[in-house]
């Protein structure tokens, strides 16, 4: 028995030691016409080309997935993103989701509360609770979360430049509620960089982000070991109009940013690394996509383990979670999303990820209504429990068309990972404006082939029908927003001023000191302080770019 064999063998011993403590979903896996299906498929010969690039599942470069059984143990989080209006209108569809066999939240916060402003704030008028859940004190939090047991569910919240305030929120519910912090599961976008990038909703310039960023990972890799501490997104930058290879260079790159900032700021790679969770787009080329995500896993793996030295392998693992796009639903024919969205979806799955949001079909022309969103969220569990594709691991690899996909986005991503570097690094390109002006230039490039009718949008620039029946829309109600002014006007009432302006005078002073910033943004949170009123302490000391 060569080498090659013995690691083979290896790896088959080592999974059936995983399964004495962790059985799969079935005893055995069949297709319908009664043909076993195995746990992973290999080539006839496992030579050493094929152990560098693709490997055992669950085992380095990780090619081939995280996890040595992936969804024959578990099938992934299904998450639908989800937010509107009040708290209590939010807690209602998320209970709702909840019971139709959703497996984690996934919060959508509103506009002001994603800049750091109040509800009653100038800045915030007409926007408050339209693309997400207003969330102005730790009530809104502990309304929001009323009824669902934060040790039993994971929470995914994409927040960025108030992240720490509002992970603060999230731990004072769950203590309330009974639940230790370091049983708390979930994750916070908080990746600033990509706002510069491609979304736009920064509060502080680049340097003291970072800096918040890498307190959340100290604070969280002592006292909530189990909570995902940043979501490193590429979604948004393909959103943006970039290509498949710009999102995974990007992203990567800002991977590389922010564990270079953590370890600037004197962390263990191994304490803070297996706490990063990435955050991809699922798009519409079906095979780039499931080439995408698994030369995803093998880039990091590579950077983790190559240039960064960590020495545990859950730092080398990249562990996603998927959103399907948003970019490629179209107002025109809108049930058209349904099939758009399936597809996308099954890449993803066919791909690896751990976690996954389906789009609903009406979300081009506003929030989705509770019909919509369980179509989406069915979209998955028919995937998961009526295609057979969740039975084997990775079911694309060896595909000539998916393998030579998956070297050829690394090589050319690669490349720009090098040019960044030369730069130095993602933090000084993003001011430099290289990634943005990239990014223009790649959805400039899309948007001509769609005019010029070299690609086809169905029943955009091609197959359009007559004048189109409008469906029933979700509309919110806006009665609400002097509801929600009311109340924190009640809330400032009745808490303790004095106090409130210790505490903030508090977070201050440790902005400028260099302290740790969690603690006394936990503090504030406790003592019902704002939104608005800790980012604006913040804004005093940092300065807003």
């Amino acid at each position: 028995m060569n080498e090659n064999d013995q690691a083979y063998d290896k790896w088959k011993k080592k999974v059936e030691g995983e399964l004495s403590k962790r059985p799969e979903r079935k005893e055995s896996f069949k297709t319908s016409s009664s043909i076993p299906v195995e746990r992973a498929y290999f080539p006839e010969k496992i030579d050493n080309a094929y152990i560098k690039s693709s490997g055992f599942p669950g085992e380095y470069p990780y090619t081939r997935g995280i996890r040595s059984t992936m969804y024959r143990g578990k099938h992934w989080t299904m998450r639908q993103y989800a937010g509107f209006g009040s708290a209590k209108e939010t807690n209602e569809r998320f209970r709702y989701l909840l019971e139709q066999g959703q497996t984690g939240l996934s919060v959508a916060f509103d506009l002001p509360t994603q800049i750091g402003y109040d509800s009653d704030d100038a800045m915030a008028l007409g926007e408050v609770g339209k693309v997400g859940v207003a969330i102005d004190t730790l009530e809104d939090m502990e309304i929001l979360f009323d009824g669902i047991s934060l040790d039993k569910v994971s929470t995914s919240m994409t927040i960025n430049a108030p992240a720490a305030v509002l992970l603060a929120m999230y731990i004072a519910v769950a203590e309330k509620q009974g639940v230790p912090q370091e049983q708390i599961r979930g994750t916070i976008q908080n990746d600033i960089l990509k706002e510069y990038i491609a979304r736009g909703t920064y509060i502080f310039p680049p340097k003291p982000s970072m800096r918040i960023i890498t307190d959340i990972f100290a604070y969280c890799s002592e006292h909530a070991p189990s909570f995902n501490t940043i979501s490193i997104s590429g979604y948004h930058i393909r959103e943006a109009g970039s290509t498949a290879v710009q999102e995974l260079a990007f992203t990567l790159s800002n991977a590389v940013a922010y564990v270079e900032a953590a370890l600037e700021a004197g962390l263990d790679v191994d304490r803070f690394a297996p706490r990063l969770a990435f955050f991809f787009n699922g798009h519409n080329e079906f095979f780039e996509e499931v080439a995408k995500f698994r030369a995803a896993r093998r880039m990091w793996a590579k950077i983790m383990k190559e240039r960064f030295k960590a020495n545990n392998p859950k730092s080398w693992q990249l562990r996603f979670h998927t959103q399907v796009a948003g970019s490629t639903l179209t107002a025109q024919q809108p049930e058209n999303n349904v099939v758009r969205v399936a597809l996308q979806a099954l890449a993803a799955v066919m791909g690896g990820t751990q976690s996954l949001h389906t789009n609903a079909k009406d979300e081009a022309l506003s929030l989705p209504t509770e019909d919509s969103a369980r179509i989406a969220l069915r979209t998955q569990q028919i995937i998961a429990h009526e295609t057979g594709v969740a039975d084997t691991v990775d079911p694309l690899g060896g595909s000539y068309y998916v393998e030579s996909l998956t070297d050829q986005l690394e090589e050319q991503a690669q490349k720009y990972m090098s040019q960044i570097d030369e730069m130095g690094g993602a933090v000084s390109a993003v001011e430099k404006q290289y990634m943005q002006r990239e990014i223009r230039r790649a959805a400039y490039d899309s948007q001509k082939r769609l005019e010029n009718e070299e690609d086809i949008v169905v029943g955009v620039n091609k197959f359009q029908v007559g004048e189109e029946q409008a469906p029933d829309l979700l509309k919110v109600d806006e009665a609400f927003v002097e509801a929600q002014k009311d109340r924190l006007k009640q809330i400032r009432s009745e808490r303790d001023e004095d106090y409130v302006h210790t505490v903030l005078e508090k977070l201050k002073h440790t902005a400028q000191d260099n302290g740790n910033l969690m603690y006394p943004i936990i503090e504030a949170v406790k003592a019902y302080a704002t939104v608005g009123e800790i980012c604006h302490s913040l804004r005093d000391v940092f300065g807003e770019y």
